[in-house]
């Protein structure tokens, strides 16, 4: 059957079901977290820190906010990230899924600098934080691209330093491979259909474009990178 990757679908995935909670739910975020490490994809998003960064020496701290942050194994990874290059780093990981959080909480215990907090980033709350980095790690495509503007828009004006997204970039080959992914990985239902719909909700390269323009961003970046992966990075030109 022919996989039609012309236009992002609008079809939901389970995780956008806010209440969701459970061994399920749990498991899910588990293997997304294991899998992501395992292709590479939290190194997406430390190069792109790494680039906002640039040869930054002074051990001055940086505070971070982790959007959707899952099971919070990026918020770990940054802290990791911080600790190897003697940058003391706070993390703030955000997700509307409060079971989610709770989770991410357990895992995080033995990581004091790392806090989470149940948001939805389309509140006030979350438009009044202040934080030198936004990053945000396989959530965007989880937003219409309406609302990925606003949030966007939010980001690169509260962001001191810039943002990092890193997401899905939509193609029927990724579709097919993730297919194997499920097979070898015995991925539950959950994980298994959430995966392929969320690749085809993914992104194609002018469909970054398209935001950069619509936002009038200045320095941005937008790199492919394995596996399937579009590192978008926007840089804030006041620091």
């Amino acid at each position: 059957m022919t996989v039609n990757t012309k236009q992002r679908t609008s079809q939901e995935e389970f995780l956008d079901d806010f209440s969701l909670e459970g061994d399920e739910l749990r498991d899910a975020l588990d293997k997304i977290a294991a899998i992501n490490q395992w292709l590479g994809g939290n190194q997406v998003t430390l190069d792109g820190m790494k680039t906002l960064l640039g040869n930054r020496t002074t051990q001055q701290p940086m505070s971070i906010v982790d959007i959707g942050c899952g099971n919070g194994d990026m918020c770990r990874a940054v802290v990791n990230f911080g600790r190897e290059r003697g940058i003391p780093i706070t993390v703030l990981g955000i997700d509307a899924n409060e079971y989610t959080i709770n989770h991410a909480r357990t895992l995080s215990a033995a990581y004091p600098t790392v806090t989470y907090a149940v948001m939805n980033v389309f509140d006030h709350d979350f438009a009044r934080l202040e934080y030198d980095i936004a990053l945000c790690t396989l959530t965007l495509h989880h937003f219409t691209d309406e609302q990925i503007l606003v949030l966007m828009r939010l980001l690169s004006q509260q962001a001191k330093r810039g943002v990092v997204i890193n997401d899905l970039h939509r193609s029927a080959l990724a579709y097919r491979l993730f297919q194997l992914v499920c097979f070898v990985f015995r991925l539950n239902k959950l994980s298994r259909e959430d995966g392929l719909i969320s690749i085809l909700r993914g992104f194609k390269k002018q469909d970054l474009e398209t935001f950069s323009r619509q936002l009038q961003l200045t320095s941005y970046q937008i790199n492919w990178r394995w596996a399937f992966r579009y590192q978008w990075i926007i840089r804030n030109l006041c620091v």
